[in-house]
C-alpha cells in the first residue's frame, strides 16, 4: 500500500462535489493536494496544478474532510490543529493510503481522469444515519502514538471520544473499492461505487476485501484518509462543559457526536503513475519510478483562499456560530 503525507493546502468553505461553484459552501473543509483546487474542479488537475502538498510529485489529486472545532465552557470556539501522521513530516493535513486487494495477484485498476467520489453523510446526526458508511471512525490516541492502523476496528468508534486523549484524536475515512467501470461520477457521488460482498445474509459485506458485486465489477484501490487532530491543548477539565458526560468537540458541519465526518476525493495523478504504483505493489511513501519531494517541500505548496474568512480568532467564524445556533448546539 501507499501511505504518504499531504500537508495543508487551504482551509475554507468550498465543496466542489456537493456545492460546485458555490462561494461560500455551507461549512468549512480542510483540503490537501494539487494547487489548482477551486470551487468546481472541472479541469485537469494534473495539468493545471503548479505544485502539490503531497509528497508524491505526480499526485495532484484533491482530498478534503470536515474541520474539527473545540467548544469551550464559555461558548467560544477554537479550530483544532492537525499534525502529521505517525512517522511522517510536513504540516497538518491528511495521511493518504492507496491499498490494493489483499488477494495475491488480484488486479487493481487505477482511477481515470475526472473520477470523483464521496463517503460519509454531512447530514448524519444519529448512529443509524451514519451506519451506511461503517468505515468512518475516531480513535482516542495514546501519548506514544498508535502503531496499529486497523481500519475502523476496536478501539475505534463512530462517535467522538468523550474523554481526554493523551495523543489526540485520529479520524479515519475509508472509501468503497468496487467501481461500475463506466461512470466517473454519479448524482449522489456514491452510486457508481460499492463495497465488496461476502455473500452471506447475516454478513453481506467485506469492507476491506471480498468480491465485487456484478453491478460494480472493477476493483479499484481502497482510498483511506487518516487525520490526526491535536486535541492535547484542550485536555483541561476547566475548559470542558460542566455537564458530566458531554464532550466539547464539534465538526464544522455542526455535529457534536461525530456521525457527520466525511471525505471527498477527486483523482488527479499524472499519466499512469498510480496504476504503476498499484501494479508494483509499492509500499509506504517511496515507489520506484515515482518522483517524491520532502514533506517540508510539500508543505510549501499552498493556495490563496477564495472565501476570505477569519477561522481562528476568538470571535470564531460567524458562519459557524450562526449555523450552530440554528441547529441548537450553542
Amino acid at each position: 500500500m501507499l501511505r504518504f503525507q499531504c500537508s495543508q493546502l487551504v482551509t475554507e468553505r468550498l465543496d466542489p462535489l456537493v456545492n460546485p461553484g458555490l462561494l461560500p459552501s455551507p461549512h468549512l473543509h480542510q483540503i490537501v493536494g494539487g494547487s489548482s483546487f477551486n470551487a468546481t474542479l472541472s479541469h485537469d488537475l494534473a495539468a493545471l496544478s503548479t505544485c502539490t502538498s503531497c509528497t508524491f510529485l505526480d499526485d495532484a489529486s484533491n482530498y478534503w474532510t470536515a474541520v474539527l472545532f473545540f467548544r469551550a465552557r464559555n461558548g467560544t470556539y477554537k479550530r483544532v490543529p492537525q499534525v502529521p501522521g505517525l512517522g511522517l513530516g510536513g504540516r497538518g493535513g491528511i495521511t493518504v493510503y492507496y491499498i490494493p486487494p489483499r488477494t495475491a495477484g488480484a488486479k487493481t485498476t487505477a482511477f481515470r481522469p475526472g473520477f470523483r467520489m464521496l463517503v460519509g453523510d454531512v447530514g448524519a446526526k444519529t448512529a443509524a444515519a451514519a451506519a451506511g458508511d461503517p468505515k468512518i471512525c475516531h480513535r482516542c490516541m495514546p501519548i506514544s502514538g498508535e502503531h496499529s492502523h486497523l481500519n475502523c476496528a476496536a478501539p475505534d468508534a463512530v462517535t467522538l471520544p468523550g474523554r481526554f486523549c493523551p495523543g489526540g484524536i485520529r479520524s479515519v475515512v475509508t472509501f468503497p473499492t468496487c467501481w461500475d467501470g463506466v461512470r466517473l461520477d454519479s448524482v449522489d457521488h456514491r452510486s457508481h461505487m460499492a463495497y465488496p460482498v461476502k455473500g452471506t445474509e447475516t454478513d453481506p459485506f467485506d469492507y476491506d476485501g471480498g468480491t465485487c458485486p456484478e453491478s460494480h465489477p472493477v476493483k479499484v484501490p481502497q482510498v483511506m484518509y487518516e487525520v490526526q487532530w491535536d486535541t492535547t491543548q484542550f485536555n483541561d477539565r476547566a475548559l470542558w462543559p460542566e455537564e458530566d458526560g458531554l464532550q466539547p468537540f464539534v465538526w464544522s458541519s455542526g455535529d457534536k457526536h461525530g456521525y457527520s465526518q466525511h471525505g471527498d476525493y477527486v483523482f488527479g495523478w499524472k499519466g499512469d503513475a498510480l496504476q504503476r504504483a498499484m501494479d508494483n505493489r509499492c509500499f509506504g511513501e517511496v515507489c520506484e519510478g515515482l518522483p517524491t519531494q520532502t514533506p517540508e517541500k510539500a508543505a510549501e505548496c499552498t493556495k490563496p483562499v477564495d472565501v476570505d474568512e477569519d477561522i481562528d480568532s476568538c470571535e470564531i467564524t460567524s458562519h459557524l456560530v450562526t449555523y450552530l445556533d440554528i441547529i441548537g448546539l450553542s
